[in-house]
């Protein structure tokens, strides 16, 4: 018989060393189970994956409105710090005739609007809860009410949309421009006073520059909202209780523009009429109880009367104003305006375009300056905390210099060319 037939030596002379015959076969039988296992391994993973596409299949099926990556909204019950820093708003500069501007807006916002967790079309006032059952898919909405009424929820001077109420003129003819105007307080035996009107822009960013402008200017100063803030309705309501006029800035676009981007919405040269009007009523339900509109930025878009008329025309429709803050010698809107049959007012002085507490006293000199010599003057400003300190100083003493400070709709000039 061959050596390939003998069988495995059994004597221990003839078994390898350190082994005996039983731990040999239990060694051969642990090398078959390791051989087994990796293929049966693979063979259940292939299973596994091959049985996942069905098993998606029949949820998306049979299950009621999967939700398929949907976004969610999510409510915010206080007004939050993140505001405060956002930063300061956008520079409208990139021609050598809007350079003014660049001081005009020292305090530049260069990122998205802040979320306020309330959706677009949400009712004012209040946020809008979405409640998703995990196991069926159905969605219920609830509404939050908020902290504070909305005491410009005039229904006859809002018209609703898809994105929120828009301004409108009243079945009886009135405009939001009269329905939401501070009452005149001339001065007592001096009733053609000179007037100064005084805008400070840019609130709802800064929750700093907000409730400092709340808390320390006088209300016949008018305040202007960007549309990209939290809790604007709150916060328009807490600023017409103080006895504030309010206006709606509206992004446009400026020579540089992408490099400088007033935001989301912004209107555009290179946009059609529909569509520019179609952001515009959106920027116009971010907030309601304002007498009229502002540009934010917008030394291109001004410029250019085929992109501005619709939208003045649309404002004027409306019954609103338009206010210039005057940083742009291109502008063709007080023309517009006219033909438009809108009431205008342009700024005279960037009070804040140095903002330094000396340079802001001298600028609210000339605005003094010009009031006196013309009858009446406009001063824009932005929400800086020197801007509000000295504009509120000043305010103290004015009336005992013989000068009224007035809303912006009392010097507001329409197109007779008489103060409407």
């Amino acid at each position: 018989m061959s050596d390939s037939l003998a069988p495995p030596p059994t004597d221990e002379l003839s078994a390898p060393l350190g082994q005996d015959a039983d731990s040999t076969k239990a060694a051969r039988r642990r090398k078959r189970v390791k051989a087994v296992l990796p293929l049966a391994a693979l063979r259940v993973s292939a299973g596994v994956l091959g049985l996942m596409p069905l098993a998606f299949l029949g949820w998306a099926l049979f299950t009621e409105g999967p939700l398929g990556g949907e976004p969610m909204a999510v409510a915010r019950t206080h007004l939050q710090a993140e505001s405060a820093a956002a930063g300061p708003m956008p520079v409208d500069s990139g021609a050598p005739e809007s350079r003014e501007s660049d001081r005009a807006h020292p305090n530049r916002y260069d990122g998205p609007p802040l979320i306020t967790g309330q959706p677009a079309n949400a009712p004012r006032g209040g946020s809008t809860v979405t409640v998703i059952d995990g196991s069926s898919g159905k969605r219920e909405d609830f509404v939050i009410p908020g902290e504070a009424g909305n005491a410009a929820g005039d229904a006859r001077l809002a018209e609703p949309s898809r994105n929120g109420p828009l301004p409108r003129i009243a079945p009886d003819g009135t405009r939001p421009a009269e329905a939401f105007a501070q009452p005149l307080r001339p001065i007592p035996d001096k009733p053609n006073a000179p007037r100064v009107a005084i805008i400070v822009a840019g609130l709802g960013i800064s929750a700093i520059g907000t409730s400092q402008a709340l808390a320390k200017l006088p209300g016949p100063v008018t305040l202007a909202f960007t549309p990209y803030g939290a809790d604007l309705d709150r916060l328009a309501a807490r600023a017409r209780e103080g006895g504030h006029e309010l206006l709606l800035q509206v992004p446009m676009e400026p020579f540089d523009f992408p490099d400088n981007d007033p935001g989301p919405q912004t209107l555009l040269t290179s946009l059609e009429a529909g569509q520019n009007i179609d952001r515009l009523h959106w920027l116009m339900s971010r907030l309601q109880g304002y007498v009229g509109i502002a540009n934010y930025m917008g030394s291109r878009f001004v410029a250019s009367e085929q992109a501005l008329a619709p939208v003045l025309r649309e404002a004027a429709k409306r019954g609103l104003i338009y206010v210039e803050d005057g940083t742009s010698p291109r502008s063709v809107a007080a023309q517009v305006a006219g033909a438009s049959n809108l009431p205008y007012a342009r700024a005279d002085i960037v009070i804040d375009a140095v903002p330094n507490a000396a340079e802001i006293d001298r600028a609210l000199a000339r605005l003094e300056k010009t009031a006196r010599e013309r009858g009446s003057a406009v001063g824009m400003a932005n929400a800086l905390p020197a801007s509000i300190e000295r504009i509120a100083a000043w305010a103290k003493s004015l009336e005992s210099r013989g000068i009224a400070l007035v809303p912006i709709t009392a010097v507001t000039v329409a197109a007779r060319g008489k103060p409407s």
